[in-house]
């Protein structure tokens, strides 16, 4: 993917206020054997190449002055409110350094599992993004993972899948992280075989209140007799 920007010789915070104005968004490119470098880019294509996954996670081929260099991308600034890129940072890649990024993960085929079509499971994507290192030559522009085979009460680890040849994953401290779970359907409508004992215990008598669980229900009393009126 190629991007066009140009030389920035204004900056500090007025400088770059008044450039976002014009229509452009200040940067800078670092790192490799040169100098740091200011830059500029046109807003509305910076704004639509942030849109697409391959600006994230590929190597960027940016031309400035007629000269190419491969770059990739590392920090964007973003206003709090407002669709306007204040700032992006980009990195000069070493062909023969290994590099850090995180990539995006795409999971396929959960649809067709016998975990979703036969024991109506749900399948969650616990890893989105998986951090990887590599050399800039073999850096994938996503990790995909087939889920057809998915089962009810499986789950799928970092060493349950095949990672693109040169490419090593950092676990941070977790040496075989859960990328994939499959949770089992809650039954939401109670066995009508239990129910129906449980509710004729909690059945009020005619008439009366129904009894504590545990408890059974106090006996009527009989109406008091009424003695006889007194003959004169």
């Amino acid at each position: 993917m190629k991007i066009v920007a140009f030389e920035r010789a204004m900056q500090g915070t007025g400088a770059s206020r008044r450039l976002r104005i014009t229509g452009r968004t200040p940067g800078i490119v670092y790192g490799g054997t040169g100098q740091p470098q200011l830059i500029e880019l046109d807003h509305n294509a910076l704004w639509h190449a942030l849109k697409k996954e391959a600006f994230h996670s590929s190597i960027l081929e940016m031309e400035v002055a007629g000269q190419d260099t491969k770059v990739l991308l590392r920090d964007v600034q973003m206003h709090p409110f407002k669709q306007l890129v204040l700032h992006i940072d980009f990195q000069r890649v070493d062909a023969n350094t290994r590099m850090s990024k995180k990539v995006p993960m795409h999971y396929s085929g959960e649809e067709n599992s016998p975990a979703v079509k036969v024991d109506f499971c749900t399948v969650n994507h616990v890893v989105n993004e998986l951090q990887i290192t590599c050399l800039p030559a073999d850096l994938p522009e996503f990790i995909s993972v087939d889920l057809s085979g998915l089962k009810k009460g499986m789950s799928i680890h970092l060493n349950d899948i095949t990672l693109p040849k040169g490419v090593k994953a950092v676990v941070h401290g977790k040496p075989n992280p859960v990328l994939v779970s499959v949770a089992a359907p809650v039954d939401e409508a109670p066995d009508p075989a239990a129910a129906a004992p449980a509710a004729a215990a909690a059945a009020p008598a005619k008439g009366g209140k129904a009894a504590p669980a545990g408890k059974a229900a106090p006996a009527a009393k009989a109406p008091a007799a009424k003695a006889p009126a007194a003959k004169k």
